[in-house]
């Protein structure tokens, strides 16, 4: 399949914003970037967020343990566009989690893929290869029970 260049460009644009929104802890911004229903898939785990406000509500969890394992930032090592249209686009990242001194304390491969609807692209679904069991511990809830 041949890529969309101008498609590639902007679904990586808006993963690099939401990566920004992300490093600043500003739900609001991430969810800018994303639509909803939105999906992630950690390990075998499906997480679906219906609403904008339903994945919100999951984000203090998210804070909790970014502080328990001495979070700073995570940074975009790599990320390649490898199947794209005009309304969809596969994006394959490597991701590192750093602490303060900007060491890594654990890298992972993610897919994402974005979708372009009603003219604005955002995350609609992602899946995430982590290196430790405890990235999985309590991170990926299901905010509607």
């Amino acid at each position: 399949m041949a890529i969309d260049d101008n498609a590639a460009e902007q679904a990586m644009a808006s993963m690099r914003r939401w990566q920004d929104a992300f490093n600043s802890r500003d739900p609001s911004l991430q969810v800018a970037e994303m639509h909803f229903p939105h999906h992630r898939l950690a390990g075998s785990v499906l997480n679906s967020w219906v609403t904008a406000e339903e994945w919100i509500a999951g984000q203090p969890a998210i804070d909790r343990q970014l502080r328990d394992e001495e979070w700073h930032y995570t940074k975009i090592e790599s990320i390649n566009a490898v199947q794209g249209n005009s309304e969809k686009v596969h994006l394959v990242i490597r991701m590192s989690r750093r602490r303060r001194d900007d060491t890594e304390y654990i890298g992972f491969d993610t897919l994402w893929i974005f979708t372009k609807v009603d003219g604005r692209w955002g995350a609609k679904l992602r899946s995430s290869y982590l290196a430790s069991p405890n990235q999985l511990a309590g991170t990926f809830q299901d905010t509607r029970s």
